[in-house]
């Protein structure tokens, strides 16, 4: 491997960056612009937290299986046991989102998957990927940074625990039991991540017949997005969810959970198809990041403003990104542009 620290060390510092925009600033802080004084526990728990999934993920050989199982690890470390809001009856006031049965948030829950497996995992490791194309596949860290990642990812988030979990719902410990059932569950999805998915051959769908044009890409990204999200968590974080009084509970988390197994089968098989390419790419991360963002609109009139100014932004730093790589030497925009990856897109 050629040596190239500046390279991927730059490519580290640009994913812990993405993760930490791409899952609270371009969200919660539309709504809780306080969320920005936290930015340092924020870094240190997404961009270590999602720095040593992708590692770890590329040095197994994992492919996007072990990035979504180590993803969906990462969640539960973050919202299980450090903020421990996926139990908490009080916390956010996630308890009354949705369905809360067996000491557990459902409807919180599902959404935390969605948010953090895709916003948090995926879509900062894409976007990472077109802007170091010759990082891809390929580990930033060494052993020792290896390393310090992973005691940073611990300690962000045991930050979670004392400065979040603390303020928010001071005194809270989740259950025994559930802690316990986090720990396993994290150590089992670590396990088929790094010893299972490397030698698992995935089946994807069939293939569609021709990829669909960006813009549509994005408007399914972006509408599914919304959707997913309002089934599962009040817009804005307001208040009431969308979800009518007197529906039973599980009935949005199933449909949510359609919604998004849904987009993510319709992405597979468009990624598969002749002419999908880095434009594609970037007009699905753009689809998913506006809507995430969109999603966060109403309520007090300055979510609509901020949440105004940071779409805007994500709109022209996406389609900068789109002139870097249409002007790189050798780009090409077909399906076998990236052969060698971790990610499904």
């Amino acid at each position: 491997m050629a040596r190239d620290p500046k390279g991927r060390l730059r490519a580290a510092w640009t994913l812990a960056l993405l993760t930490t925009v791409c899952a609270e600033l371009t969200f919660t802080a539309v709504a809780v612009p306080f969320a920005w004084l936290l930015l340092p526990l924020l870094l240190v728990m997404y961009g270590a937290g999602v720095l040593l999934v992708r590692e770890l993920a590329v040095r197994a050989g994992g492919g996007w299986p072990g990035l979504v199982l180590l993803g969906l690890a990462y969640q539960l470390a973050e919202d299980g046991l450090g903020l421990q809001a996926l139990t908490s009856p009080n916390i956010y006031g996630a308890a009354d989102w949705g369905w809360r049965a067996l000491g557990a948030n459902w409807s919180y829950w599902a959404s935390q998957v969605g948010v953090h497996v895709v916003f948090s995992v995926l879509v900062p490791v894409l976007l990472t990927d077109l802007v170091f194309p010759g990082r891809r596949g390929r580990p930033y860290l060494r052993t020792g940074g290896l390393v310090g990642v992973g005691l940073l990812a611990v300690l962000g988030v045991v930050g979670l625990r004392v400065v979040i979990s603390g303020t928010e719902d001071p005194g809270y410990l989740a259950p025994w039991g559930w802690t316990a059932a986090f720990v396993v569950a994290i150590a089992v999805l670590g396990l088929l991540a790094l010893r299972v998915a490397p030698g698992f051959a995935v089946p994807g769908p069939r293939p569609a017949a021709a990829a669909p044009r960006p813009p549509v890409v994005a408007a399914a990204a972006g509408s599914g997005t919304v959707v997913f999200l309002a089934l599962l968590i009040p817009p804005g974080l307001g208040p009431r969810t969308l979800v009518a009084d007197g529906v039973p509970p599980a009935i949005p988390l199933v449909a949510a959970a359609l919604v998004g197994l849904g987009l993510a089968w319709a992405t597979l098989r468009w990624s598969a198809a002749p002419g999908w390419g880095d434009r594609h790419r970037i007009w699905l991360a753009g689809g998913i990041l506006v809507g995430h963002t969109a999603f966060m609109l109403p309520g007090p009139p300055a979510n609509a403003v901020t949440g105004g100014v940071v779409i805007v932004l994500e709109v022209a730093l996406l389609a900068l990104l789109a002139r870097h790589v249409a002007r790189r030497p050798g780009a090409r925009h077909g399906p076998r542009e990236h052969q060698v990856g971790i990610h499904p897109l």
